[in-house]
């Protein structure tokens, strides 16, 4: 729909299926999903923030990590409860410019922190003499302030470069992201594309470089070490390349969404996927963590059983 640029007050979500037969059920599938990722996640952050057994390096990277999972699943389940049960599926601008925001930082901490975590993994396997004076609590809070400040600034930049004028004020999609938006516009907008996927693509590559360079020297040492380096490398990396992965596909697909048409997939195929990487990693990084990492396990356990005693005294 083209209309005045004074006008775009508003914008109009048309991916959205109206079925009225299945939409509290919608609703409440979401809500449970919702309640479950908040649940869990600060479940594990006050296990971690209370038990000094787990005032270490990892766990703080951890805390980061469920943090981030709350800040990125606010930015999307309240906003998607309330466009279920509506008649009309629209957004304002300033909430829309919000999501943006949230949407985009959320997906550039959550890698950078990925990849933090997998340097952390590195220094204690393979440097487990030298890993305390090594990760000091000054490069750690460094490090975790580097992980959420870069993808801040830089958003915020990209924020500024939403053009002024927008011909149009229909988006393709349940939620707003950056791209969408920029299709909106009508001037030319190269630059703000090129900015986006410069640093779209740096966050990835930085991140990944880390990642691989991490846990190929890992390898080389669980190759050439003891049963028990290995034992510890299986138990402490496998939680961490499970949540890469995972992040890894839904992340992709969502940017190969926005960059290129992908019409020839059923329109249900495509909402489940662009919502894929905002919906399943918040839920499934604390359950997996919660249940691999045998000391948050523990607290856990120990917590359930307490409650549990103090219910029947």
């Amino acid at each position: 729909m083209m209309i005045n640029s004074s006008q775009v007050l508003f914008f109009s979500l048309t991916a959205y299926i109206d079925s009225w037969a299945l939409t509290y059920l919608y609703f409440t599938v979401v809500l449970l999903l919702y309640i479950s990722i908040i649940g869990s996640n600060v479940l594990l952050i006050v296990v971690i923030c209370v038990n000094r057994s787990l005032h270490e390096p990892m766990y703080m990277f951890l805390c980061s990590l469920f943090v981030n999972e709350l800040y990125g699943s606010s930015g999307l389940f309240p906003f998607l409860l309330i466009q279920i049960l509506s008649d009309v599926h629209i957004i304002s601008a300033p909430l829309c410019f919000l999501q943006v925001f949230i949407v985009h930082s959320y997906g550039a901490v959550e890698f950078l922190n990925l990849a933090v975590m997998s340097y952390d993994r590195y220094l204690a396997i393979c440097y487990p003499l030298q890993y305390n004076t090594r990760m000091t609590p000054t490069k750690i809070a460094v490090l975790i302030a580097v992980t959420w400040l870069y993808p801040f600034v830089a958003m915020s930049f990209m924020m500024s470069l939403i053009p002024v004028k927008l011909c149009r004020n229909q988006i393709n999609k349940v939620y707003c992201d950056m791209h969408s938006l920029v299709k909106l516009a009508c001037t030319d907008m190269a630059v703000t594309n090129i900015y986006g996927l410069t640093a779209t693509f740096s966050t990835i590559f930085i991140s990944l470089i880390l990642i691989l360079y991490s846990y190929i020297k890992i390898l080389v040492v669980c190759f050439s070490g003891s049963k028990q380096t290995r034992q510890k490398a299986v138990n402490t990396c496998t939680p961490h390349l499970a949540s890469i992965l995972n992040f890894s596909c839904g992340g992709s697909f969502e940017i190969s969404q926005s960059r290129f048409d992908m019409s020839f997939l059923p329109n249900v195929l495509r909402i489940f996927l662009s919502l894929y990487f905002l919906t399943a990693q918040p839920l499934f990084n604390p359950l997996m963590y919660g249940l691999k990492m045998s000391k948050i396990r523990n607290v856990c356990k120990n917590l359930i059983l307490n409650s549990e005693y103090f219910k029947n005294t």
